[in-house]
């Protein structure tokens, strides 16, 4: 298998993280969660309900790009959960992995919602969705990435990203 970056991405309750650990498992690939590159700062922003701007994500968005090229620098292809809400943060990542391919995950804000509200243990709220959504670019008709339904299992999710994925090569 040639060496690949992958960026599972979407709003905070798409399972980025779970099914980015499943799918870099499919793929036999390194997992990278990019939450856990978050600087304390941030962090505490986010627990007290205050969304995070560029000026925030920018230095994160640099340690997420330098963490997916060192993996692919060792011959290793990764798949990293990243919200890469903006075209402006996926290019930060590109320009780390100028092949990195995007698996966008989907779901209704309602759905989303749920998912939050039954989650427990993360630093990020609930309340903060609405500012996720408001901030997210879909991908653009030039970028490299798929668009996966999260209205389904992690397992048939990761059936239908691995699917998408075979498909742009």
């Amino acid at each position: 298998m040639a060496v690949r970056s992958i960026v599972v991405m979407g709003p905070s309750g798409s399972g980025k993280s779970t099914i980015g650990s499943l799918l870099a498992t499919r793929l036999e690939a390194d997992f990278i969660d990019a939450d856990d590159h978050h600087p304390e700062a941030n962090r505490e922003k986010m627990v007290g309900n205050v969304p995070l701007d560029d000026e925030d994500r920018m230095p994160w968005l640099h340690l997420v790009g330098k963490a997916m090229q060192t993996e692919t620098q060792l011959e290793r292809s990764v798949v990293v959960a990243c919200s890469a809400l903006k075209r402006v943060y996926r290019d930060v990542l590109r320009e780390y992995e100028p092949d990195a391919t995007f698996v966008y995950l989907h779901g209704s804000p309602d759905l989303l919602a749920g998912r939050l509200g039954a989650r427990t243990g993360h630093f990020m709220p609930k309340t903060l969705l609405d500012s996720q959504l408001a901030a997210l670019e879909p991908l653009g008709a030039d970028e490299s990435g798929v668009v996966v339904d999260i209205d389904a299992s992690p397992d048939s999710i990761v059936d239908a990203a691995v699917t998408a994925l075979e498909n742009i090569g």
